[in-house]
């Protein structure tokens, strides 16, 4: 079944309805969303992505990410990515963290990075997931800058924001 994406402005509003394949062959601005999940050792999980996707295969990625829908919204499409491609519903409701614009760098989609919280153990979707594990910041970091090609262009915005603004961490979350 073929996959409908909005297709949203500058501004992030909506102005149509594309199929995924002419979403990306056009180059349109459409959106998505990214989950970091952390374990209580302060470790991110992270993602390779499957061999078979068209953008960014075999790279490594977010816990969890994905297309919103067309008539979805951010924390919808959030919530069915960790099931579709984790096999999880978390005890604890996922914080959002901030929102990246859509530009080259994201591939023209505007990004929620949402912070979850689980030790595991997932479910990996095979179709959108190699393998995983969860890693120190600082490995993140040195693997990043040694070997940044290993990574889908999103994370790399994605985790530079994240390291920079400092947010939440599994203890600070915890104790909401």
């Amino acid at each position: 079944m073929e996959e409908y994406f909005d297709v949203v402005d500058d501004k992030d509003k909506v102005i149509g309805k594309e199929t995924r394949k002419n979403v990306h062959l056009k180059n349109l601005k459409h959106r998505a969303v990214h989950i970091l999940l952390e374990n209580q050792n302060k470790e991110v999980f992270l993602q390779r992505r499957s061999p078979l996707k068209d953008i960014n295969p075999s790279c490594w990625d977010s816990s969890c990410s994905g297309h919103v829908l067309s008539g979805e919204d951010y924390d919808t499409a959030a919530q069915r990515e960790l099931v579709e491609e984790l096999g999880v519903k978390l005890d604890k409701p996922l914080i959002k963290l901030f929102k990246l614009p859509a530009d080259t760098k994201t591939g023209n989609e505007f990004i929620w990075v949402y912070l979850g919280f689980s030790n595991g153990p997932f479910l990996l979707n095979p179709i959108e997931i190699s393998e995983g594990c969860f890693y120190s910041h600082s490995w993140i970091d040195l693997k990043l800058a040694t070997e940044p090609q290993s990574f889908s262009n999103a994370f790399i915005e994605i985790w530079k924001f994240f390291r920079n603004k400092k947010v939440s961490s599994y203890d600070q979350a915890h104790k909401l």
